[in-house]
């Protein structure tokens, strides 16, 4: 199934650029967490599931997760998160002009950290927030007695990057009878910081997207070319630019490992090898080439990677 996302004439999702997305291996990865771990899985699908599709990756995976995680209640709402799965989500970022009514209402229970917040979010069941460390959105160690009290909390979390994130949170809020998590896919592998659930964002998808394009045009080199006036033995041409979030890195071309020599608003030049030709196929994530070599060239983070190549063009979905 074909789905083409936000195309129009300023050219910000490319056309010609592919973005296949395997629902089984999405699936898989929940599966395997829920496995490794042993407690609940709430799924991160905030920012459109990363660039995949929040609505098709929570229809693929609700029978095995405990709810979702959003940033907001337009975004759970965006993507009918209770309609399709029947499982409620947690919203991470402030709930800006946004009523506790309309939260109950859609099933999301929001993130707080003020008193004043959970006083009047109460009625949604909301949820605290605790800065280990992250220094945003979240509740100091002198007001978490305040906002539980003011919310009737009965579930708080963290953002945890490192495990004495997880400890910090344990010690301030272990022991009062609250559900309580902190990891995140980087903690994954920590089983202290399981708790009562987990959290992940990144591990759920990776390697589940193929991003592609085709050359268009293929130059014998030799001489300056592009706009820096780079060298290349040969190169190829495809429509896919900075304006799709593409940077300079490796990509593959017919399989082999090639670069992505310069990028321009729309169209960019890849380096190709003697046997490349107008309309093969180019790669820039997936089959064999990962969201952390994109990363590593990119300096960047795999989130940062995977969304910018996802938003990049059209979906379509398959589920092995």
């Amino acid at each position: 199934m074909l789905f083409k996302r936000g195309y129009d004439a300023t050219g910000m999702h490319s056309e010609h650029v592919h973005v296949d997305i395997d629902l089984g291996r999405v699936r898989g990865n929940v599966a395997r967490i829920a496995g490794q771990t042993g407690v609940d899985v709430i799924a991160v699908v905030k920012s459109d599931a990363y660039g995949l599709g929040a609505r098709r990756v929570a229809e693929a995976i609700g029978d095995l997760v405990s709810e979702f995680c959003v940033f907001s209640l337009a975004e759970a709402r965006a993507a009918s998160l209770w309609e399709v799965a029947q499982k409620p989500s947690m919203s991470l970022g402030p709930a800006i002009g946004v009523g506790a009514s309309e939260l109950a209402e859609a099933h999301v229970r929001p993130a707080v950290w003020t008193a004043e917040e959970a006083r009047r979010l109460r009625d949604a069941r909301p949820l605290l927030n605790v800065d280990t460390g992250m220094r945003r959105f979240a509740c100091l160690a002198a007001q978490i007695d305040a906002v539980i009290a003011a919310g009737g909390i009965d579930e708080a979390f963290t953002h945890a990057t490192r495990m004495e994130h997880v400890r910090l949170l344990v010690s301030l809020v272990g022991g009062r009878g609250l559900r309580v998590h902190a990891a995140a896919s980087a903690l994954l592998n920590e089983p202290e910081a399981y708790l009562n659930a987990v959290r992940p964002g990144m591990a759920l998808y990776r390697g589940a997207a193929r991003v592609s394009t085709r050359l268009v045009e293929v130059h014998d080199g030799g001489l300056p070319a592009g706009y820096g006036g780079f060298v290349a033995d040969r190169f190829g041409v495809i429509l896919c630019g900075y304006s799709h979030g593409l940077r300079r890195g490796p990509c593959l071309v017919n399989g082999g490992c090639r670069s992505i020599l310069e990028v321009g608003m729309q169209s960019a030049f890849v380096e190709v090898g003697p046997n490349d030709r107008n309309g093969d196929e180019v790669v820039l994530l997936g089959g064999g080439l990962s969201e952390a070599q994109i990363a590593g060239a990119w300096e960047s983070s795999e989130q940062q990677a995977l969304v910018a190549l996802t938003g990049a063009g059209m979906r379509a979905y398959h589920q092995a």
